[in-house]
């Protein structure tokens, strides 16, 4: 294991940063998180400017687009873009983290040339479509049904938690094509174009009264077979590849903004007033604070302890596991700090008193997500206790 970063590595990181400092002045303000026009016109064009200078698909294979980086360069990359404040992947990640990966190591000759530039360039916008209501943590239970009449699979069935699937143009899909083979052994994965007659779909707004997730109605849909990516009943495995991107580096960046957010909440106690002084007069406050820096700072070495052994292995491991569960509990606790703290100014989304407080509300809300994002926490203890501690499987469940 190597944490350390070479000369090539940093002169990487030198010219980054400096290509950053000329460009983002001239990006532009974030627009309101509800015109979804302009959000998708926002990102698209944040991922031209990136494709331009080289830097689209920054760990994607060259031969396909990327630019052939290293998990420690891409480490990096997420290092500089989160310092910077560049703009997030944002209605991108399906395509750019998931999607896109999953079709340079899964898919035809055609089915690459056809869609990885348009996901490069920003240009197509992705959608996941594998959640669904009965079908969860337990993915291998989904029940949308495709069945084959000549050149295409007609699908019914509904889908959900699928992320920008108002504004996509395609949709990574889990279809059952074998009802009488074992759960996981009837799979397939497809491409849904989302303009096809036949899909209804309806956003969700959450609890910060957002909606970018959305659920799917689908009305025997016909889905090309050249859009199937792998073999027919083979789309478990095919769906295990895009899962292991989601748990490679998909929580670098919102871990660098957590570590933003844990020093924000300490300039914050240094302003809030608090019985004739200020709330960082509070030795206990002070003291929690100081222990989730310290858990930041050794998650931190853990995410480039695991960046080190995928750079060997090309896989991130269990190590993966441990960090989602530590991460999300860090954050759970994190955000019942900040809401302490507030005190009254928590019952708001909005700043109250010129103070950054309603970003710390929002964290709190989206730390709740972080229990079922990218993997339900009983699923992470349970490979973390099958996987790394050798423990027997839990009755009824499986990892894939």
């Amino acid at each position: 294991m190597d944490l350390r970063y070479t000369d090539e590595e940093e002169q990487f990181r030198t010219e980054l940063r400096a290509w950053l400092e000329s460009v983002l002045p001239d990006v532009g303000p974030t627009p309101d998180r509800s015109d979804w026009p302009a959000r998708r016109a926002y990102d698209s064009r944040w991922q031209r400017t990136l494709h331009d200078a080289g830097y689209a698909g920054i760990n994607w294979p060259r031969d396909y687009g990327g630019r052939g980086a290293s998990p420690t360069e891409h480490l990096i990359f997420l290092e500089e873009t989160e310092r910077a404040r560049a703009p997030y992947v944002g209605m991108n990640f399906v395509g750019l983290l998931h999607a896109g990966p999953t079709l340079v190591v899964e898919a035809t000759p055609e089915q690459k040339e056809h869609h990885l530039p348009g996901i490069l360039r920003g240009d197509h916008i992705w959608c996941q479509g594998f959640s669904e209501p009965s079908a969860g943590s337990d993915l291998a239970s989904l029940r949308c049904r495709a069945v084959r009449d000549g050149d295409d699979y007609v699908v019914s069935g509904q889908k959900i938690w699928t992320s920008f699937a108002h504004v996509a143009d395609y949709c990574e899909m889990l279809v059952r094509t074998d009802t009488d083979a074992p759960k996981h052994r009837g799979i397939t994965w497809l491409i849904m174009p989302m303009d096809a007659p036949g899909i209804d779909v309806r956003p969700l707004r959450t609890m910060e009264g957002s909606t970018e997730f959305c659920e799917m109605y689908l009305d025997e849909v016909r889905i090309p077979v050249s859009n199937r990516v792998g073999n027919e009943n083979d789309g478990w495995r095919v769906a295990m590849v895009t899962l292991s991107f989601e748990r490679g580096t998909a929580f670098v960046s919102e871990m660098l903004d957590s570590m933003e957010l844990c020093r924000e909440l300490a300039e914050l106690a240094r302003k809030v007033t608090r019985r004739g002084g200020t709330a960082w007069d509070d030795l206990g406050l002070r003291r929690e604070l100081g222990m989730l820096a310290a858990e930041l700072d050794a998650l931190w070495a853990l995410t480039r302890r695991n960046i080190s052994e995928a750079t060997r292995t090309g896989l991130v491991g269990a190590g993966g596991n441990v960090f989602k569960l530590a991460y999300t509990d860090l954050r759970h606790r994190m955000g019942d700090l900040a809401l302490r703290l507030l005190d009254r100014a928590s019952l708001s989304l909005d700043d109250i008193g010129e103070l950054p407080t309603g970003r710390h509300v929002q964290g709190r809300i989206h730390a709740l997500s972080m229990s079922i994002a990218a993997g339900t926490s009983q699923v992470q203890k349970n490979i973390v206790a099958e996987r790394l501690l050798g423990q027997p499987k839990e009755r009824g469940w499986t990892s894939g």
